[in-house]
């Protein structure tokens, strides 16, 4: 009796494990399947959480990148104060500013649009609409967002959200740019790494 009062116990908890474990998920961000990742930059690291429920191909996508080292010595290509840092493209390891924004990995990944634009979040760069109606994503290119942006809701694939290093996001975000709003100086991303 008590081991049939014993195994009833143990079902019990993992049926309430499994359904904290879907409520959990339904919010977005899966326990088991999230991935941890440190952005180190040249004015601090930035810690970030992978969303594998809602955007598993992205995420699986920016983890290959890292894996072969893509993002080492790329750089913040584009900062707009109040809105967001944009990185992730090969071309910027240049000085010839007038490529940046423009290169990539030479595909790009199936739109998978569901979470909402808060602050720190993580998300998929991509062409516009007019040249790219099925909204796919740039293969490596990415922005974190530092205050609120729910206009691009429904447009834009978030994949992940900041951990930690949001004061170093922000900090990129106040750089002097230029006119297209690249820094004046560079700002390296030196490395990328799964926890």
């Amino acid at each position: 009796m008590k081991k049939i009062i014993l195994i009833f116990i143990i079902l019990i908890n993992i049926g309430c494990n499994a359904q904290q474990k879907r409520k959990i998920q339904q919010k977005g961000f899966s326990v088991k399947d999230s991935s941890t990742v440190i952005i180190e930059t040249s004015l601090g690291s930035i810690t970030i959480e992978l969303n594998d429920t809602e955007a598993p191909k992205h995420s699986e996508n920016f983890r290959k990148l890292i894996k072969e080292n893509f993002y080492n010595g790329t750089s913040f290509h584009r900062v707009i104060p109040g809105f967001m840092i944009q990185g992730g493209d090969p071309n910027s390891k240049t000085d010839d500013k007038s490529t940046h924004g423009i290169g990539g990995p030479g595909y790009t990944v199936e739109a998978e649009i569901s979470a909402s634009h808060d602050r720190g979040v993580i998300a998929a760069a991509r062409q516009g609409d007019q040249v790219n109606p099925e909204r796919r994503s740039s293969g490596s290119q990415f922005y974190i967002t530092v205050a609120d942006a729910k206009f691009l809701d429904g447009q834009y694939t978030v994949f992940g959200k900041v951990l930690e290093g949001m004061e170093v996001a922000d900090k990129i975000a106040a750089a002097k740019r230029d006119g297209q709003d690249n820094p004046n100086e560079k700002i390296e991303i030196i490395k990328m790494t799964i926890k």
